[in-house]
């Protein structure tokens, strides 16, 4: 009976038997030699064994020709017996070689063939990209369906729908977590930087998969293709109220250019007229999906219908960004000479701990006046501004926070306050973009933006830097992406704005299906004709 120690061993005895055959050639071949050295030794020297020198001489001087006979025999035995040799270790080499490849195991136990190679750590990396882009996308799209499925059908028969998207939104918000920390360089071991990107992936796929699962049910309640009309009248109503507000909006933006500094406006530039494109898109699409319904085509007029609600829903977001800063930059201006007092008394007490010669645990002596004077510089350039012609008070509040922050103790509650109503800002400004841009935006702009909104309020100041970091992204992304589709004319139809917002997606550079509520695998299902 085999002992259960050796139970699952591969049986090596077979795989040994021609080892051992090559052992024994090699064995005699050494004995050959051995045997055949001293005539070899004795034809070389001239002598042979139990054979006096003398004779010897005198066979050669007397006998050349029985010389001539043995000598070319001697010759070739040694090189014949190296050759043999030779050929008996390649085959030994071989034979070891084949053995240890066949009985190669992995620490699991398994042959190494029968495991798949691991993926290249760029390959994986890649992929990981693509995901969080494709679930952010996926997230962002069913929160904006379920708010119209919300008002048409009630949040009731809607709650298992906005779970799912809150679950998706938990691991979509993981996901980028450990996104952000393998950026910084955390882990830093090769193996534990694809375990990150596998959990990434991970965690990207099971935010896709959960949107995925409601998707069949989601549209079964919302009931599109049994009826539009209750549907239709929710977006022609919120398509109403966002260019009513457009209107309003275009009379504060010019109110902010005559007050301020142009960069008091710039997170907003173009807003209004992409708000425009979207509503253009908007009035096309809505009137198709009740054509489409009229015509008793009702897989096309939902189709039509969710493209509607995505465009106006992105029209909204630029509107209600213009009203939003204008709002940010009044309250910067209010805060801005408490926020000037407050830095005062911070430098003061910064000033009073260098002379005891008691600085911050953290903070050498020297590197402490260095901060002062760089703030005292700072606040210097900030009453200018603010004597001499417009400014940003955003901006402005900015320089002054993060400028006395360094060497604050606490002491001015203002500081605080300030610095989290400039990094929102900044958050809110990079979030809009991102979201009405996310048909090109890639991940690493989502990912800082993600890590901004993480932060806040706790750490403002890194928030702050952060947010505008994914608004440099976002734009670049645009910038180098282009048009979004050649040949096209985007601004007579609100097109290429759909296709930039993600609300349509791209097929071989072709308008595609508009997207909907659910992941990867569903979120295309109304893939009707738009035209």
């Amino acid at each position: 009976m085999t002992p259960s120690s050796l139970r699952g061993r591969p049986r090596r005895g077979t795989s040994h038997i021609s080892v051992r055959v090559a052992h024994g050639l090699i064995g005699g071949v050494v004995a050959v030699l051995w045997l055949l050295w001293p005539e070899l030794t004795a034809s070389w020297s001239g002598d042979r064994p139990g054979v006096p020198s003398a004779v010897a001489q005198e066979e050669v001087e007397g006998t050349v020709e029985g010389t001539v006979e043995e000598t070319p025999t001697a010759d070739l035995v040694l090189p014949l017996i190296a050759l043999g040799t030779a050929a008996v270790l390649a085959v030994y080499a071989y034979i070891r070689r084949a053995r240890r490849t066949r009985t190669r195991t992995t620490p699991g136990g398994l042959p190494s063939a029968t495991l798949p190679a691991p993926s290249p750590l760029t390959e994986l990396d890649e992929q990981a990209r693509a995901l969080l882009v494709e679930a952010d996308d996926c997230v962002r799209t069913s929160r904006e369906e379920l708010a119209f499925a919300e008002a048409a059908s009630g949040r009731e028969a809607m709650d298992p729908f906005a779970r799912a998207v809150r679950e998706a939104e938990w691991e979509l918000s993981a996901a980028f977590a450990m996104r952000q920390r393998y950026d910084d360089g955390v882990p830093f071991e090769a193996s534990a930087r694809r375990q990150a990107l596998a959990g990434i992936v991970g965690r990207c796929t099971e935010a896709g998969r959960r949107l995925d699962a409601e998707a069949a049910g989601f549209d079964a309640v919302r009931g599109l293709e049994r009826g539009i009309e209750a549907a239709l009248e929710v977006a022609e109503a919120r398509f109403r109220e966002v260019a009513g507000r457009t209107s309003t909006a275009e009379a504060t933006l010019e109110e902010l250019g005559r007050r301020y500094a142009s960069t008091a406006a710039a997170p907003v530039v173009g807003f209004l007229e992409q708000a425009k494109d979207r509503l253009v898109f908007t009035t096309l699409h809505l009137n198709q999906a009740r054509q489409s319904a009229d015509l008793g085509e009702p897989d096309r007029a939902a189709a039509h219908l969710r493209a509607a609600e995505g465009a106006v829903a992105q029209a909204a977001i630029f509107v209600t960004a213009v009203d939003r800063l204008a709002g940010e930059v009044s309250t910067a201006g209010t805060l801005i000479p408490a926020a000037l007092t407050g830095a005062e008394a911070e430098i003061a007490g910064a000033r009073k701990r260098v002379a005891e010669g008691a600085p911050a645990a953290d903070i050498p002596l020297g590197e402490l006046e260095s901060r002062i004077m760089h703030a005292d510089a700072v606040l210097t350039a900030v009453r200018e501004t603010l004597t001499t012609g417009p400014y940003d008070p955003l901006d402005t509040l900015r320089r002054v926070v993060r400028a006395v922050t360094p060497v604050a103790a606490g002491r001015a509650g203002v500081l605080p306050v300030a610095g989290e109503l400039v990094a929102r800002s900044a958050t809110a400004a990079a979030g809009d973009f991102v979201a009405t841009h996310r048909g090109v935006v890639g991940a690493e702009a989502r990912t800082r933006l993600a890590a901004a909104q993480r932060l806040l309020p706790e750490e403002a100041l890194t928030a702050d830097t952060l947010a505008r970091t994914a608004l440099h992204l976002a734009e670049q992304d645009v910038r180098m992406h282009g048009t979004p589709v050649a040949g096209t004319a985007p601004h007579s139809t609100g097109i290429g704005g759909a296709l930039l917002g993600g609300i349509l997606l791209t097929e071989d550079s072709t308008p595609g299906a508009p997207t909907s509520f659910g992941g990867p695998r569903t979120r295309a299902r109304r893939n009707f004709p738009l035209s």
